[in-house]
């Protein structure tokens, strides 16, 4: 649509001068003024040396978590930035305490692989046990089924906001206010929400939330963030800890003293360069405004399910538009190849075993690039091109 003013963004963009850009829901586009705030880093420490930490370097953590908390509904001081997501839902598993009649965290089948690596591995040692519900059709989980497996020995709930491969919206404000009336905590993955679905902490009810600038924020990678309720940072404290969350940390007292609020979930030296850049995508999301963003994402994943429909590529994403995230993929044959073969035409998409090639537009894309993502895919397989690309190691972003 010429007249769509989201467009305006896409000269804060470089990528888009020359690449169909659409795996926001992997690595958002890199931000003009990235270049020029990486610079600044390197100028401070350069020129400043040690005495940078005192010009700003200590605070940005909890500075940037400030400016994430209204993406999310937060307030101030409940946001800390922490380098993954994996380690976020360390922090917060560490900073709870299990029992025998109260020992079970509960995950869905389709949460992110690496966040499932972790409550598998650490959870038994420290005396919890996982309970996964299972998917009937790889794409959704029955909501009724995951609450009926949240009962009065669940301690938390650990699932995500929108799967990953499928982009299906779970109704996390009612899985909540269920782990809520049976007395458990909700520990909420929103990466491949925040920045192109409405997310409200308060208005789900999430006692913790973790996400990342890395792809629809369009901040880069070793961002992301740690919600913590008011609540929780009054309760609870993590064993995961640092220098960081201690509230006298330049005192190097020898017992651990926590700090207030959202400082307290912090580690250790935070990683300084990777937050001067995670800061200016952000910024561009909210200049947008993530109503924009998500009425045009509903429009042209629409867009994307119709024609993969008109072509018979089986898609792995919901058809109600209010329960489907910013992401369609639809499977075609030799999928791997296919992929390889857009990404050579400068087609930037992704491709995941048993979802297919994933697609996902976001507020800097045009209509003609969704229409040009499913002519491409359907020219390559027409013409035998994918063919050059049989025994070649898939392009995993």
């Amino acid at each position: 649509m010429s007249d769509d003013p989201l467009l305006a963004f896409r000269g804060e963009f470089p990528i888009l001068e020359h690449a169909t850009y659409l795996v926001s829901n992997s690595l958002g586009a890199m931000p003009r003024s990235v270049p020029a705030r990486l610079a600044e880093y390197a100028e401070q420490w350069a020129s400043l040396g040690v005495r940078a930490w005192a010009k700003g370097w200590w605070e940005m953590p909890l500075a940037l978590g400030d400016e994430i908390a209204p993406l999310i509904g937060a307030a101030p001081g409940t946001v800390a930035m922490v380098p993954t997501v994996t380690f976020a839902q360390a922090v917060v598993l560490s900073s709870l305490t299990f029992s025998p009649h109260r020992d079970t965290i509960v995950m869905s089948a389709l949460d992110f692989p690496s966040v499932r690596y972790m409550y598998d591995e650490l959870a038994p040692k420290l005396g919890a046990r996982v309970v996964v519900v299972p998917s009937d059709d790889g794409i959704s989980i029955d909501e009724q089924r995951l609450c009926a497996a949240i009962d009065e020995r669940t301690a938390l709930v650990a699932i995500s906001h929108v799967l990953f491969k499928s982009a299906y919206i779970v109704d996390a404000a009612r899985i909540a206010a269920h782990a809520h009336r049976m007395g458990a905590l909700v520990s909420l993955d929103a990466y491949h929400s925040v920045g192109v679905v409405p997310v409200d902490v308060q208005a789900i009810g999430a006692d913790f939330l973790t996400g990342g600038v890395l792809k629809w924020l369009c901040g880069g990678p070793g961002g992301c963030f740690l919600y913590a309720s008011p609540d929780m940072s009054a309760h609870h404290a993590p064993a995961l800890t640092g220098w960081q969350a201690h509230a006298h940390p330049f005192a190097f007292e020898g017992d651990m003293e926590y700090a207030a609020g959202a400082a307290r979930w912090l580690g250790g030296t935070p990683v300084i360069p990777a937050l001067y850049a995670n800061a200016e995508g952000p910024r561009i999301v909210k200049r947008a405004g993530i109503a924009a963003i998500r009425a045009k994402s509903m429009r042209q994943t629409a867009r994307l399910v119709e024609l993969a429909g008109v072509h018979g590529y089986p898609v792995s994403a919901p058809r109600d538009p209010s329960r489907r995230g910013g992401t369609v993929a639809f499977d075609v044959p030799h999928g791997a190849e296919v992929a390889q073969a857009l990404l050579a035409r400068d087609v930037i998409i992704d491709y995941r075993p048993g979802a297919g090639i994933r697609v996902a537009p976001h507020f800097y894309t045009t209509d003609d690039e969704v229409e040009r993502a499913v002519a491409e895919t359907a020219a390559i397989l027409e013409s035998g091109a994918w063919k050059q690309f049989e025994g070649s190691r898939p392009t995993v972003t």
